[in-house]
Order: structure tokens, then sequence, then C-alpha cells
């Protein structure tokens, strides 16, 4: 019997099987995919590396710089010189910057907006949010019904139901006011999660991010097993056994490492307690397609834009400036929530048509001559099917405490259950260390 199985080679489980393995623990690691990375995927666009999953690193994000140095890949900035292209209620305008150029009312309602969530998020605890002063009250409220009551202005209220679909591919209607509040806790506030420079888009890996998970992967070698997709996890008084389509595994403890929402598709024996189980039935994952247009020269740039759009109601909603010192040039582009739900049944063509005739309408018809195209329809991805896990009213407060608490020889891991950037890669690392350290003082108490 081996010490740990670990469930998932995406960052979290990679990075905390890497932590056993450094402190002598037999490990093996499943994987139902043919590749690792969880929610990153590399691809190669005109030649070039690109990122058809999560890339960004934010600045304080330590343990994901220093995984990347470490594995000898370079680090850039996001681009950010230039206009960012706001549409809404159908009506574009340029700014430059964090302040967007909307009517004074508005901005001042958005002021005053942020102000307040800042405040509020301050009395939300870290790892616990389900005991905060106003916990039952704002739990049982979507964000949605919040922005309603408090916004005042239809352009601030329109430009804050952007926050949770930009950051987490998740409506204001669908998410508790609590988990709004913890997420945006957890990612250092408003600034910080719509920031660059100083914030959650500062910089990218030249190589991809996945290249961080290959290289953790590399480390492990033979201890990664891929297409084993685990179907049934029983637990009794001496550890666990895991079947997958590769045959059965055993072990003292297991991590796993997989969103909520995926865990559904497991049978567990002896059944897990009503609080777990009622997570992974509760926790949905965002609706996303991010694609990957590339271009012979970075036009935009020439006409003073950075590259970078966010819109309330087109299929497209965000945009960022991809150009690398290596020759890339290209453009990426996320198609979310109900947008990504339609696009999803539609054919790669048909998806890059779209995409090019919103670049055309924010860009000019420059725009409109593409070298390459690819995408990642995450709603399709194997074993993933989505993005981030929320949490919808009502979960938080009566099946958050679930969320990181072991169960017999069960621990678990994953960019849900970080208590700081949650959501992000980096999370995604602090989640498989802090498992790995769980399992480590339980294997030696």
């Amino acid at each position: 019997m081996i010490d740990t199985i670990v469930i998932g080679a995406g960052m979290a489980g990679l990075k905390a099987a890497q932590q056993l393995v450094a402190l002598g623990q037999s490990v093996v690691v499943l994987e139902a995919k043919d590749r690792v990375g969880g929610r990153t995927r590399y691809a190669s666009v005109d030649g070039h590396a690109a990122d058809l999953g999560g890339q960004w690193i934010g600045a304080g994000q330590d343990v994901l710089r220093a995984e990347a140095e470490r594995f000898g890949i370079s680090i850039y900035p996001q681009y950010e010189a230039g206009d960012t292209v706001l549409e809404l209620f159908g009506k574009q305008t340029r700014f430059k910057g964090l302040v967007p150029k909307l009517p004074p009312l508005a901005l001042l309602a958005l002021y005053r907006l942020q102000k307040r969530w800042e405040r509020e998020m301050k009395t939300v605890p870290q790892g616990a949010p389900w005991t905060a002063p106003r916990a039952a009250e704002w739990d049982a409220m979507t964000l949605e019904s919040w922005i309603v009551a408090n916004v005042r202005t239809r352009h601030a209220r329109e430009f804050a139901r952007l926050v949770p679909r930009g950051a987490w591919a998740a409506e204001a209607r669908q998410v508790s006011y609590l988990w709004f509040l913890d997420a945006l806790r957890g990612a250092g506030g408003l600034d910080y999660l719509m920031g660059i420079k100083g914030g959650s888009q500062e910089a990218k890996l030249t190589a991809g991010m996945n290249a961080v998970a290959r290289g953790l992967a590399a480390e492990l070698g033979e201890r990664v097993v891929l297409n084993a997709p685990v179907s049934r996890i029983v637990q009794d008084a001496d550890g666990v056994r895991v079947a997958t389509a590769k045959g059965d595994y055993a072990a003292r403890f297991l991590i796993v490492a997989a969103p909520p929402a995926n865990c559904a598709r497991i049978a567990f024996e002896p059944p897990l307690p009503a609080a777990r189980d009622g997570l992974h039935q509760r926790m949905p994952l965002g609706a996303i397609i991010k694609a990957v247009v590339a271009y012979k020269t970075p036009f935009w740039r020439a006409n003073g834009f950075s590259g970078q759009v966010a819109t309330d109601d087109d299929a497209v909603g965000l945009v960022f400036d991809d150009c690398r010192d290596d020759g890339t040039c290209s453009l990426i582009c996320f198609i979310e929530g109900r947008h990504a739900l339609e696009w999803s049944a539609r054919p790669r063509e048909a998806r890059k048509e779209r995409v090019r005739q919103s670049l055309i309408r924010f860009f000019g018809s420059e725009a409109g001559d593409i070298a390459a195209y690819d995408d990642n329809d995450w709603l399709t991805e194997p074993y993933t099917h989505g993005y981030v896990g929320s949490m919808p009213p009502g979960v938080m407060t009566r099946f958050g405490h679930a969320l990181r608490e072991p169960i017999g020889h069960i621990h678990w891991a994953g960019t849900e259950t970080a208590v700081e950037w949650a959501g992000y890669v980096e999370g995604a690392l602090r989640s498989g260390i802090r498992a790995a350290e769980e399992v480590h003082r339980r294997g030696n108490g």
C-alpha cells in the first residue's frame, strides 16, 4: 500500500504530490485526461505557445512565480498602454487606466460601490466566511439582487455585473452575495481583481502556464498515471481503495484535487456526509470558451488601443493583448456565461467568424485579417466541463464548512478550496501545499 493517492493532475494535485514526495512519501497521481495541467492548457497558434486556459500571474502570487523561476520559464508583463474599449447598452467608449468613461453619477455610484464592497468584504473571516456577522443575510441574496437594491444608476449596475462575469464566468444572479464578498476578499479587492500592474493580470509566462504543470509532472515521472478516470472511492479503517479505468489503487490517504462539481461523478463508499455531498451538487462551474486570435502585426497598438475590451452583451465579453517578445502577436478573447452556453454547441469555424466580427467592431477592419485561430470550449472539455466553481445563495452558510474538512482518510484540494486567490492558479498551488501538509502531519502523528 502506498502512502497517498492524488486524484487530478492539475496544478493543485501536482503540487500536492511534489510536496509529499519531497517529504519522503510514496505517491501516485491519477488523471482522467490524456494530459496534465487541469484548467490550464497549452496550444500552438501560428507556431507559438498560447494559453487556452488559466495564464496570468498576479502581483504577490509568489508560489506560482517561484515555480516558474524554478523551471526556468520567463515571465513578461501584460501590455496595457493605450485605450480600453468598454461597451455598455450597445454604446462603445474608450478610456485609459481603471476609470471608465461613464456619466458622472454612474462614476460616483461606482466609487461608492467599491468602497462599500471593500468595507463589507473585510468583515468576512478568512477561511470561515459562514461566520461573518451578516453571513445569513448576505447568503440569502444573490449579488444581482444586492446590486438592484443598492446601486442607483443603470450604467453602474451594468458595470458591476461585469465583475463576476469577467472574474469567474458567472452571472451576478447566480452567486451568493456572501460568496462574492469572500471571493473578492481572497482576490485582494476590486482594484486587484481588475488591475494589471499591481493586480491579478500583471504578468504571463512566455512558454505558457501549462509549462509549470508539465515541469511538475516531469519531476514526478511515472507516479503520474494518465487516462485513469476514477469511478469509485472506497474508504475503511485502513485507508482508501480507488477504482480507475487502469485498475485499482490502495493507499493510506487520498487527496481529491478536483472541482467539487466534478466529484459528483465519483461514487463514494460509504456515502459522503451530507454537507460535503451537498457541495458537489451545489457548486456549478462557470461557463467559458477561450479563444486565441493571431495576427501578423499588433495593429491595435498602432491605433492607440491597449487590446483590452469589456462588454455587457457581446458574445465576446473580454479581450486582452497577448503579444510577446518571441514574435507572437495575438488577442485573447473570452466568451462567457450565457453566450458560452450558446456558442458551445456551434462548430469552431462558426465561433471563429463570430469572434472575428466582434473584433472588427472593437478595433476596425484590420481585425478581420486573422493569421491563425484556436479556442477551447471548457464546457465540453472532458472531465472538466467548466471554469471555476461558485456558490449560489444558501450554500456557503449551510455547506461551506465542508469545503476543506477531511473525511476520514480523504483530504481536499483545488483552487475552489483556497482561502487566498481562489479561482487562480496561485490558489490551486497553495491548496495543494495545504492538503499535502495535512496528510503529512497525520501520517507522522
